[in-house]
């Protein structure tokens, strides 16, 4: 079976198991540990409360750093994508594009991306504006 094709609409990652099981997991020992120290003033119950914050700590920074690494790939494949589908003129402006803007612009196709820079670039776009443009969808399959 393959996946829908991408488009607007469907094109975030939700990772269930991720998303949503891991999180309400920590989110019900986080619960649990908070009122066991409510009831039980020990030390084992404030380690408990402390390593529930942790580990929410680390599913935080777990996601923010995949996430940063993800959008400093995506700006060096965007600069050099520009390079090649950018005519000459709009490669020197394209540097001024902000980070959020180039990641709205990665799901355009080589043809439309001229236009959608100049776009961009003229009305000052932001994301979801520049990726609700796009009308030739260039998926993105092994985002993190």
């Amino acid at each position: 079976m393959t996946a829908p094709t991408q488009n607007y609409a469907n094109h975030r990652r939700l990772v269930p198991s991720f998303h949503i099981v891991l999180f309400f997991i920590l989110l019900a020992n986080f619960i649990f540990s908070a009122v066991h120290l409510y009831r039980h003033h020990t030390y084992e119950a404030v380690m408990g409360l402390a390593m529930a914050v942790a580990f929410g700590l680390i599913f935080g920074h777990m996601r923010g750093f995949a996430t940063t690494l993800q959008d400093r790939i995506i700006r060096l494949e965007e600069t050099l994508r520009y390079q090649r589908c950018l005519p000459a003129d709009l490669q020197g402006r394209a540097a001024s594009l902000s980070l959020p803007q180039m990641i709205g612009l990665r799901f355009a196709s080589d043809a439309e991306l001229p236009v959608l820079v100049a776009k961009t670039l003229d009305g000052n776009l932001a994301r979801g504006v520049i990726k609700q443009q796009v009308k030739d969808w260039r998926a993105d399959n092994v985002r993190v």
